[in-house]
């Protein structure tokens, strides 16, 4: 279920990178109703990505780069703030927990776990492991495979 919706979101990508005008948006407005979720076309999600449980609850912004292999739980927010134009950038093989909110230009590395409902509002180095609001490092140098 849950790849139905990033196959979609694929799917309005391509047919706005070819010009087709209108059913990139009603594929996103689709996916809106059905599944619950924001996914628009206009962000940039690497392979093999899943937005696990149908994608329910999960938002995340037009601008927003996502990395190869991710994971974003349900719930899950990747969002601008006010006065800012950079929004998150996730690299690759990054693990988001329920819940968890990425607010604001932050960049998060390879290989991260987030923690279920954290807030994360600063940049996040490759190989950690971060929870809490605001989300603070609380494990450096992990094995991203004894998280998953």
């Amino acid at each position: 279920m849950s790849e139905i919706v990033y196959y979609l979101y694929l799917l309005a990508r391509i047919l706005n990178k070819i010009h087709i005008p209108i059913l990139p948006k009603i594929i996103q407005f689709l996916i809106r109703i059905i599944f619950g979720c924001y996914v628009p076309y206009s962000a940039k999600i690497g392979k093999n990505t899943v937005i696990a449980y149908g994608g329910i609850g999960v938002v995340i912004h037009a601008r927003c780069v996502i990395g190869e292999n991710c994971v974003i739980g349900p719930g899950v927010t990747l969002g601008g703030t006010s006065h800012k134009y950079e929004v998150p950038e996730l690299g690759n093989n990054v693990s988001i927990g329920s819940g968890a909110k990425i607010i604001g230009p932050v960049k998060i590395g390879n290989n991260v776990v987030i923690g279920a409902n954290a807030v994360v509002i600063n940049d996040v180095p490759s190989n950690s492991l971060v929870v809490g609001i605001p989300a603070k490092i609380i494990k450096e140098n992990i094995n991203i495979n004894d998280y998953i």
